[in-house]
């Protein structure tokens, strides 16, 4: 009897801790994906209508098929040349609103495609990879890439374009940028684009 006993509580024992390290391990890799995508993992578990496992293993793939992707180096003067576009764009978006934001979301895609990303005509695909590496700044891109194909109003445009600003500079930066330092300016309300044209700085090899 007293055998059975023991038998009985060591069963009881060795389930509660296997349930345990089952909610311990997902606990830490909820933790861990929160941590890695930020703002993007809230924004999977919305698309999924709140469903947070289904979300999880959504950004859980994205991990295994982009995670190890190395990004590619820039030389001095593509990253020259791609400042320069960029700022032109900016300047432009006064003028063209539309046509800005929809030069500025191929000018992105060709930035992604030259740092190692998938090519931006698989667009789902592109914006998968990127959110595993930058994933603090990726709802610029995706607002940006939205607004360049539908008809927006030039607010939404101007703030999907300020935005995906903090891609472009990630991308075109030569060391990892911090996401609390791009984040966007407010808007100025005047119409015009709030942006200052500071990202000539990364052109001479600056980070700072």
């Amino acid at each position: 009897m007293i055998t059975v006993v023991v038998i009985a509580v060591l069963v009881i024992v060795l389930v509660t801790l296997r349930y345990t390290g089952r909610g311990r391990a997902r606990s830490s890799g909820r933790r861990g994906l929160k941590r890695r995508f930020g703002p993007e993992y809230e924004s999977a578990v919305a698309r999924q209508n709140g469903d947070v496992r289904a979300a999880e293993r959504e950004l859980g793939e994205r991990v295994r098929r982009h995670g190890s992707l190395r990004e590619q180096p820039l030389s001095p003067e593509v990253r020259e040349q791609y400042v320069a576009q960029w700022d032109a764009v900016q300047e432009q978006f006064v003028d063209s609103p539309q046509k800005a934001v929809t030069e500025a979301d191929a000018l992105l895609a060709r930035l992604a495609r030259d740092r190692g990303f998938p090519d931006g005509e698989q667009f789902e695909e592109q914006l998968a990879a990127l959110s595993a590496h930058h994933a603090y700044f990726v709802q610029g891109y995706r607002s940006m890439h939205a607004a360049a194909r539908d008809r927006s109003g030039t607010e939404e445009m101007r703030e999907a374009m300020v935005e995906a600003r903090g891609l472009f500079e990630a991308l075109v930066a030569e060391r990892q940028v911090d996401p609390d330092r791009r984040r966007p300016p407010s808007p100025d309300g005047q119409g015009h684009a709030p942006w200052p044209l500071t990202t000539r700085r990364h052109a001479k090899g600056s980070s700072t």
